[in-house]
């Protein structure tokens, strides 16, 4: 009886194997996300979840900040903006989103950028949706007069973070940090560049990267996988590979030769202090030990860490600012640790600067205790967990441009 069972099994998977679609590969299948590779280059990740009533489709462009050039600053976050608007073959995007009633948004980061689309479970608004990210890949008008309407919202978008202290001198001291890499650069770009950016230069940037062989599509929700597999080849799999081949990204940060320090004076009563360090890259083993360390320190909380942090404690609890926290970015190429502190006018911050330094000192001779270890490890998998049970139900939430600084 056994052996039958297992026949059977094999059958299934063999049988689900025969339908993939022509060229299509089935690569790993990891935590109920299966990847498959597309003769034009596209990557596609499916996470079925037959208990939602809604279906995600998420589509990334590994393209951000870091693969802006001179006078560049800024484009790929136009781009996004530029992408809401119409296609060369008379789609308005925006009209269509709203008239399938979709959840839908996008962002800008400095390794990538995203959009999505979360609609009601139908085969009809899957194909739909797939139709419309395969226009948006490879048809959307660039074209000056409509970069121009859009302008005004690139704009606000722009002077809100000039209004925010916090935000500017989190953008001072990652420019402090990196000489020569792109990632000391806002998301955001520079304000002349935004102004001024040629209409052509912006289209080629399009042209370049927006293609299948830079893009990963993500399904997630309730749909039929063959269906799915199927719609993606006569959608964004239909496009042609391009000819042209992306060059890697090149500029290392050379060693840190000393302390940096930047200072910034902006009219306000609170004090912020914000101290980094270069760290690994994402895919670095030791990424994955400075992010529970980030919640260690911080206490896993949000901003204010919860009170159970060490920073927290340190600074908090002993009356040196009003919150602590700390974060490890995890990018492309090698990022940083942050650490920032807010403060009353009356507290001091060079007694703040002080006790942050040497509490993250303080990990070498008093390393994190396994307890510490494991609550932070259980807390990483459940927020982790709870963010795919929300893109699987179709209520995912894309903050706008997160870190445009």
């Amino acid at each position: 009886m056994r052996f039958k069972v297992i026949l059977l099994l094999v059958a299934a998977v063999s049988a689900f194997s025969q339908t993939l679609p022509q060229g299509v590969e089935k690569k790993a299948t990891v935590g109920g996300i299966t990847e498959y590779d597309y003769p034009n280059g596209l990557r596609v990740l499916l996470f079925p979840d037959p208990s939602s009533p809604k279906v995600t489709v998420n589509m990334t462009y590994l393209v951000g900040s870091r693969h802006e050039g001179y006078g560049e600053t800024g484009m790929a976050h136009l781009l996004e903006h530029m992408n809401f608007i119409l296609t060369t073959n008379g789609r308005n995007i925006k009209q269509e989103l709203t008239g399938h009633g979709a959840q839908w948004n996008g962002s800008t980061d400095v390794d990538r950028t995203n959009y999505f689309e979360t609609v009601t479970a139908t085969d009809e608004n899957l194909k739909w949706a797939l139709g419309l990210e395969a226009d948006r890949m490879v048809n959307m008008r660039i074209e000056k007069p409509l970069l121009d309407t859009e302008m005004t919202v690139v704009r606000n978008e722009f002077e809100r973070g000039e209004n925010s202290p916090q935000r500017v001198l989190e953008e001072r001291v990652v420019a402090t940090a990196y000489l020569w890499h792109n990632y000391g650069k806002s998301t955001i770009g520079s304000r002349t560049d935004i102004e001024r950016v040629p209409i052509d230069r912006l289209a080629a940037f399009y042209r370049k990267f927006y293609q299948p062989d830079n893009a990963v599509l993500v399904i997630a929700g309730q749909f039929d996988e063959s269906k799915a597999l199927a719609y993606a080849v006569q959608t964004c799999g239909a496009i042609p590979r391009p000819t042209r081949k992306l060059d890697d990204t090149y500029t290392v940060e050379p060693a840190q030769d000393g302390e940096r320090y930047v200072e910034l004076r902006r009219v306000g009563t609170n004090q912020e202090i914000m101290v980094a360090w270069h760290a690994p890259a994402l895919a670095h083993a030791d990424s994955a030990a400075l992010e529970v360390l980030g919640g260690i320190m911080s206490g896993g909380g949000g901003r204010g860490g919860g009170g159970t942090g060490r920073l927290y404690k340190a600074l908090v609890d002993n009356k040196k600012a009003l919150s602590a926290r700390m974060s490890f970015e995890e990018l492309h190429d090698p990022g940083f640790v942050l650490v920032s502190a807010s403060l009353s006018k009356d507290q001091s911050l060079q007694d703040a600067r002080k006790t942050i330094i040497d509490t993250v000192a303080s990990v070498v001779t008093e390393p994190p205790t396994k307890d510490e270890v494991e609550k932070e490890k259980t807390r990483i998998l459940q927020s982790m967990e709870q963010r795919m049970t929300k893109l699987a139900a179709g209520r995912a939430r894309v903050i706008r441009n997160d870190r445009k600084r």
